[in-house]
């Protein structure tokens, strides 16, 4: 049974290119020493289009018969990597392919780059594909909604055996470039059949790699080669024009710098990109406005729930001088009318989520206007997610968020399979604690629609999700689309 997965493994490695036929033996070697096995017997039937799932859980399963290891998700997951790593090649091979590929084009490069980081089950393909996808139409145009399940849930053995782990600093983070080609243990992933493309942004090292959870097509990750914190400043505006010229296919944005409106790892400078056009990007510039000492570069207040001021010209110095010009005043700006307060006790709360692309020829910049401060009655925030909506989402809106794209708990899959029973049976939501969170909600929505029936009920639960993740977003934007919000945000701009 053990020489018939592997053989299938291996063929699985030379139908996807990450074995050469030359290779073969080479690689049942080091699957038959992973197991301690000395013995291999060639099957008899050949294999073809193999199942990459389906083989892992095979060669799993004998692992876990061998007491190799434990039966759970995170040991198998650390196993499974390994196994992968026999099929992988080498840092520098990626590499010289990269390079060589690009010569062509910088998008035949990202192609295969994006395709190994696939074949090589670094991106789980089976695992992303159970996340639930769908589109909502918004007066902001159309938002992207996902229900992310990909992340396996831990079980309690994984939990107790990280909890008793001895600590190591060792990689520092999830994004140091030490990862590559790391074993894992209980509480860090494995990442043997991981690798990174060496960038050069701002004349110094940075990394290039892809999201093991791609949120949307070719989600990237580029990082600085050294752990030094997130920081927004005239350099990052560089950093994110260099990776972009390199890539111009590609958009690449940056979370802001300052907890409860940052992303979640803001102590390893990073940005993300990907090959992807969000609602925001498709946005329509609402109010043309010009900007002193800058009347060439076009500018304007975008059409979106957050406040964003878009810049466009064909030379990216321009952009980069005036996105530091603008950083600098909205760090320094109160409007107490608005609600704006640039610190209060010493502690900062004014930064910009930027995000950089280049469309029909131009250079364009998206500068969101963040605040992170808090009162009383909105403890978490009060341009963040408000109460009422946590039932749907409480978490940080980071970058992708920011962009149009809702990333919801895993938890909702459930919580929405639920509740559509209630709806259509007629029973009360409040009497099941699992849902009872959505009932103020449902009690609201449900006077929208003249029957909500089992054809149509997961229908009415999605497009209404959609649109309290649309209300999550205005509640993010400093200004609001009102039009005394529009006039706070002009009386801003009036000071650039």
């Amino acid at each position: 049974m053990l020489s018939k997965s592997i053989t299938k493994l291996v063929q699985y490695g030379m139908e996807t290119g990450l074995v050469a036929e030359c290779e073969k033996n080479y690689t049942i070697n080091l699957l038959l020493d992973v197991f301690h096995e000395d013995e291999y017997v060639e099957p008899e039937e050949s294999f073809s289009d193999v199942d990459l799932e389906e083989t892992l859980n095979e060669l799993l399963d004998e692992a876990v018969k061998r007491g190799l290891i434990e039966d759970s998700v995170v040991y198998r997951d650390l196993f499974d990597t390994r196994l992968m790593n026999c099929l992988m090649p080498r840092p520098a091979q990626v590499q010289k392919e990269f390079w060589d590929k690009y010569q062509n084009s910088p998008q035949e490069a990202t192609d295969y780059f994006y395709k190994l980081s696939q074949d090589s089950n670094y991106i789980r393909r089976y695992r992303v594909k159970k996340d639930q996808k769908w589109k909502v139409d918004s007066p902001y145009g159309e938002i992207d909604i996902t229900i992310n399940l990909s992340k396996p849930e831990k079980d309690p053995k994984a939990i107790a055996a990280a909890k008793n782990a001895k600590a190591s600093s060792y990689p520092k983070c999830l994004l140091c470039p030490e990862n590559e080609g790391y074993a894992g243990r209980v509480n860090h992933p494995a990442r043997q059949n991981h690798r990174i493309i060496p960038i050069t942004i701002n004349d110094t090292p940075w990394g290039f790699q892809y999201s093991p959870y791609v949120y949307y097509n070719e989600h990237c990750i580029v990082f600085n080669s050294k752990h030094t914190p997130m920081k927004i400043e005239r350099n990052t505006f560089i950093k994110l024009f260099d990776f972009v010229k390199l890539f111009p296919h590609y958009f690449l944005g940056s979370n802001a710098d300052l907890p409860i409106v940052g992303g979640s790892i803001l102590s390893h400078d990073h940005f993300q990109g990907g090959h992807y056009t969000f609602a925001m990007a498709k946005a329509p510039i609402e109010i043309p406005v010009e900007i002193p000492g800058y009347e060439d570069v076009e500018a304007g207040i975008v059409k979106w729930p957050l406040s964003v001021i878009r810049i466009r010209h064909k030379d990216e110095k321009r952009l980069i001088e005036l996105a530091d010009h603008i950083l600098g005043c909205w760090r320094g700006y109160t409007d107490e009318e608005a609600f704006i307060y640039a610190n209060t006790d010493g502690e900062p709360h004014n930064t910009i989520t930027p995000i950089a692309r280049k469309r029909d020829g131009l250079f364009e910049l998206d500068l969101t206007l963040r605040n992170n401060i808090t009162t009383e009655e909105h403890p978490l925030g009060v341009y963040h997610p408000h109460a009422e909506y946590h039932h749907i989402k409480k978490e940080n809106i980071g970058l992708i968020e920011v962009m149009g794209l809702a990333v919801l708990p895993s938890r909702l899959k459930e919580e929405l399979e639920i509740l559509a029973d209630y709806l259509v049976q007629k029973k009360d939501i409040r009497s099941n604690e699992k849902i009872a969170k959505h009932a103020d909600w449902a009690d609201i929505f449900c006077k929208k629609y003249d029957g909500i029936t089992e054809e149509n009920v997961m229908d009415i639960l999605k497009k209404e999700v959609g649109e309290v993740f649309v209300h999550v977003l205005e509640d993010a934007g400093v200004y609001k689309c009102t039009e005394k919000g529009r006039e706070a945000f002009l009386r801003f701009v009036k000071t650039l």
